[in-house]
């Protein structure tokens, strides 16, 4: 903007000089900038006093030198051709060498152009005057501050501004949370702007970072024999498990977990502690005192290390046997079973070293917790009076009836806690009006419902949505089943439904199959379809009346993209109840699929996928929330 000499200045402008050639007047202008900034001024002027001059200059005898080198370059170039004598040669050799000493002089100028000595300084530390130490940016104030050196968190310390983001990758940091989160409609902005500027600036869109290696990585990478190279169709990551004696059901369970992303980049970056190695842990011979977080790192390292050789998963057995007592044996055992006393294993033994949350400290915010852990809401009303009373457990996977629904009642909905845990107490009736609920302590385990339809109704569920619609809807619990009501203070009939107040990371849905009691024990091998998408919206306590499925179809669309997740794994079982065998299905990298069958892996499609039979199903979510 051009402001011409004795034109009156805008209320609105700040002019900030600063002096090119004196060295202490820096700060000043740092200074004049900042308070400029802070004071939101619409129109903010910096005048380098000299630089313009000298600038100036500079352009001059460049642009002299600039012309004279094509100039005499077009003559060594012409004069052959337009004069064909040897006067030629006395003419073409003197403008050849004019244009190579000038374009020389003019490329060595460029480095005592003033321009190159006149750098933006707004991007340094404003405590150390560095930029070279993770530089983050307070999204609160015009401050920016050294992440390595603690400049940044002394600034959050001294103002309380909780968030600031990562000028070298555009990552947000809460100090609140004491990581880094995500947002996706920040991250949409930003992908936009930076298309934006690589249109601009003739770019492909492609972010490319430069690597500088130190001489110990140069030094590696010399002694390394081969080199690698991570492509999409790369089968890093998957690896045969040897079958030790009917442990089919134990290699499906660690495909699955080892082709988890959020549990993959846990262990892969190295953020396990074991604090069993302390304190009162120090026997390394007793099983008892090992730690299964610290060899499940050990497989994960080597399902990702390259190699294709099969692995023998043999110390892990061993420590889930030790942990596990009702599941030590060579006999077939189930893998749900497997699945939940390996989550609870390593709940307990990485508990100690992440802690409970600040916010709740009886929730844990161990990594077991933080990607399959949700919360079910159970509400049961009476029918008299109306009353209702809020349950909320946790559970890591839920366990989905495949039978009919009609016939006589069974047993309400329970969950088995885990050692050292307390059970949820049978609930009260609530006021009707009340908005308090009473929330269970216990630790997450399988919860599954057994409840029926009214006497006269069946169904039998195709679907996997089939499934859910009957998880979750009223439930009517009959007259050999009444509890007391607080507010009619005499027992009474009621219903009961369960919706999901929380989900995680990782949902885990369990099509029980296998029929067990006193007279019967089969497998249910109908085919249960389910989707490669799944939409968890309309099984959400927010979005579900006690009367009905739905609320409104506004509030689901709104909510629609945050509950969505993926299908990454399935574990199959094949044969019959006695003499059966598990393979599972793990999806690689985008949507390449991957039938691992112990020791054998070959490739699947997801059509393979989508039509098998279906015990586990692991849905991974599109999209994190970070609370």
């Amino acid at each position: 903007m051009a402001i011409e000499e004795g034109e009156a200045m805008p209320l609105d402008c700040a002019i900030i000089q600063e002096i090119y050639d004196n060295g202490n007047a820096q700060e000043q202008f740092e200074f004049d900038l900042d308070q400029a900034l802070e004071a939101q001024r619409g129109i903010i002027i910096i005048e380098p006093a000299k630089l313009g001059d000298e600038t100036a200059r500079w352009i001059t005898v460049g642009n002299c030198l600039h012309k004279t080198a094509v100039l005499a370059g077009v003559s060594c170039l012409a004069t052959p051709v337009l004069i064909q004598n040897d006067v030629a040669n006395f003419i073409s050799i003197p403008m050849g060498t004019l244009s190579i000493i000038c374009a020389s002089i003019y490329g060595v100028s460029w480095q005592f152009d003033p321009c190159c000595k006149y750098q933006a300084r707004g991007s340094v530390c404003h405590t150390c005057r560095r930029h070279q130490q993770r530089l983050h940016s307070c999204l609160h104030c015009v401050f920016f501050g050294c992440y390595n050196l603690g400049h940044i968190h002394d600034h959050f310390r001294l103002n309380k501004h909780f968030l600031a983001v990562d000028l070298s990758y555009g990552a947000v940091f809460c100090f609140a949370c004491n990581d880094y989160i995500y947002d996706q409609d920040f991250e949409t902005v930003v992908k936009e702007e930076r298309l934006k500027a690589s249109k601009f600036l003739g770019c492909n869109g492609w972010e490319f970072t430069p690597w500088e290696a130190s001489r110990a990585e140069v030094s590696l990478l010399r002694r390394s024999p081969r080199r690698r190279r991570v492509t999409f169709n790369s089968t890093i990551g998957l690896r045969g498990l040897i079958n030790l004696g009917n442990t089919c059901f134990m290699n499906c369970i660690l495909q699955a977990l080892t082709h988890t992303p959020l549990l993959r980049d846990f262990f892969l970056s190295d953020k396990h502690q074991c604090k069993r190695k302390e304190g009162r842990y120090q026997s390394k011979e007793d099983p008892k005192d090992q730690c299964l977080v610290c060899e499940m790192s050990k497989v994960f390292q080597e399902f990702y290390s390259g190699l294709r050789s099969v692995h023998i998963p043999y110390k892990l057995l061993h420590l889930v046997w030790t942990h596990a007592r009702h599941l030590a044996g060579y006999e077939q055992q189930d893998a749900h079973e497997f699945f939940i006393a390996a989550l609870d294993v390593l709940h307990r033994h990485c508990k100690g070293h992440n802690g409970t949350s600040g916010n709740n400290p009886n929730r844990c915010n161990c990594i077991i917790d933080q990607i399959f852990t949700g919360g079910l809401q159970s509400d049961v009303t009476c029918q008299v009076c109306k009353g209702v009373s809020i349950t909320v457990d946790p559970f890591w996977d839920i366990s989905l009836d495949l039978g009919p629904s009609g016939g006589q009642v069974t047993p309400t909905a329970t969950h088995t806690p885990a050692p050292g845990s307390t059970p949820s107490a049978q609930p009260d009736f609530n006021d009707s009006n009340s908005s308090g609920s009473s929330t269970s302590s216990s630790s997450p385990q399988e919860i599954e419902t057994g409840l029926m339809s009214p006497p006269g109704f069946e169904d039998v569920p195709h679907s996997l949505d089939d499934c859910l619609r009957r998880f979750t809807r009223p439930e009517y619990l009959g007259s050999s089943a009444k509890i007391k009501c607080n507010s009619c203070q005499s027992y009474q009939e009621s219903t009961k439904q369960l919706t999901m107040k929380k989900l995680p990371l990782v949902a885990c849905f369990h099509l029980k199959r296998f029929e067990h009691s006193s007279k019967l024990r089969k497998k249910i091998s109908s085919f249960i379809s389910f989707p490669h998408e799944l939409d968890m919206t309309p099984y959400m306590s927010t979005h579900r009346r006690a009367s009905g499925l739905r609320e409104n179809v506004q509030s689901n669309r709104r909510h629609l993209s945050d509950n969505r997740y993926s299908l990454f794994a399935v574990v199959n079982h094949l044969g019959t109840l006695d003499h059966g065998h598990y393979t599972c299905y793990v999806r690689q990298h985008r949507d390449q699929w991957f039938k691992c069958d112990d020791a054998m892996i070959t490739r699947a499609t997801k059509q393979d996928v989508l039509q098998s039979e279906g015990y586990l199903l692991f849905y991974h979510k599109r999209i994190l929330e970070y609370e």
